[in-house]
Parts: C-alpha cells; sequence; structure tokens
C-alpha cells in the first residue's frame, strides 16, 4: 500500500510528462476536477479503485501501452 501522497505525487510526475490537465484526467475518470487536485498536492491518496481508474484514464488519454504506466501507478 502506497503512503500519503505517494500516489498523488507519481500522477503529478504523469500528468507532467504527458502534459495532461487535471481537468482532462477528472473528465475522463468521471469525476470532480478536485479530487485531482487534492491527489497531486498531497491532501489526500486515491483509494484503490481510483488507482485502477487514474490508470485506465492515463492509458486512455496517452494511448500508451500499459508497461509504460506501471512505474508510476
Amino acid at each position: 500500500m502506497m503512503g500519503m501522497g505517494k500516489a498523488g505525487v507519481a500522477l503529478k510526475q504523469v500528468l507532467e510528462k504527458y502534459q495532461i490537465k487535471q481537468n482532462t484526467i477528472a473528465v475522463a475518470m468521471g469525476i470532480s476536477r478536485s479530487n485531482i487536485h487534492r491527489w497531486i498536492n498531497e491532501i489526500g491518496d486515491p483509494l484503490g479503485d481510483n488507482i485502477l481508474d487514474i490508470r485506465d484514464a492515463l492509458k486512455k488519454l496517452s494511448q500508451l501501452p500499459q508497461k509504460s504506466l506501471s512505474g508510476y501507478i
């Protein structure tokens, strides 16, 4: 299990690297941008299902193979 903020830090790195906006991933996940904001600013961490949804949204948005995302989330 990840520590507080670790998943958010990883998410922030991926969003910056691939120039994905918080709102873009929030829409892809069907959630509020404020959730993404909390995660990347280490206010809270996504729960298990959200981590899978992040992975799926990033894969869809970036069209990267699954292996490319596994080092981040």
